[in-house]
């Protein structure tokens, strides 16, 4: 008989691949098109922010002097770190002034508060218990980050009418990705993880709810922009 160890590592071993090539990866067409056209156009950085603060949360939570035997949360935070700072960095360089300056100050923001909450914790807390504890919830509140900041695309989406800068690649793989990891976290129950991903998987669904109502009417809007093109070329 498979134990629930054995089945929560082979749970969290999909997760981390989930994680690796739906979340940290599916943004790539997104950055593709912004390496073209040399520009973000409307696209936020605030998910690719939050995502990096997350994945700095779970690198503290997963170090062995915080909470040990968590291999797999801290390598995929690891890789996602890494990805999702190469993200921002595009996102720096090919935002204009004034959201250039907003893009650096919530980073040098995030990278200071982890410093320190790290720091302050190490320092005045010696039981691995209250630690985890600690840190875990900054990574309960830091984890729903990526999801909420969703809310400002969702909210778009409604108002426009249209799906264009909403990423289906990323909405589909946030719902496999919380479908994953509260399943780990069930398996031998974690708040800290069961939490922001039960969230996450929630919100995703919404994000999927949104695209299928509103697809039709992008499209529409889509052959409506390229009418007037050919229209505004035949004129000229």
């Amino acid at each position: 008989m498979v134990s629930p160890d054995t089945i929560r590592t082979v749970v969290g071993t999909i997760g981390n691949m989930v994680s690796l090539i739906g979340m940290f990866l599916s943004p790539l067409p997104t950055f593709w098109r912004i390496w073209k056209k040399k520009s973000v156009e409307e696209f936020s950085p605030l998910p690719y922010l939050s995502m990096l603060m997350n994945c700095s949360l779970w690198i503290c939570y997963g170090i062995p002097i915080v909470h040990p035997n968590s291999t797999l949360v801290l390598t995929v935070n690891g890789t996602g770190f890494i990805i999702e700072f190469m993200y921002v960095a595009g996102f720096f360089m090919y935002s204009g002034g004034k959201s250039r300056r907003g893009v650096l100050l919530i980073l040098l923001s995030e990278f200071t508060y982890i410093a320190i909450m790290l720091s302050l914790v190490l320092s005045l807390t010696h039981s691995l218990p209250r630690r985890s504890l600690i840190i875990g919830l900054h990574c309960v509140i830091g984890g729903t980050l990526p999801y909420i900041s969703s809310l400002s695309i969702m909210k778009m989406v409604i108002k426009t009418k249209s799906v264009d800068f909403m990423s289906l690649p990323l909405s589909c793989a946030g719902f496999a990705n919380g479908i994953c990891w509260t399943l780990y976290a069930l398996l031998r129950f974690d708040p800290f993880i069961l939490i922001p991903n039960g969230i996450g998987l929630f919100l995703a669904t919404m994000q999927l709810i949104l695209y299928g109502i509103y697809y039709k009417s992008t499209q529409k809007q889509i052959e409506g922009r390229n009418n007037r093109s050919e229209n505004n070329i035949q004129m000229t």
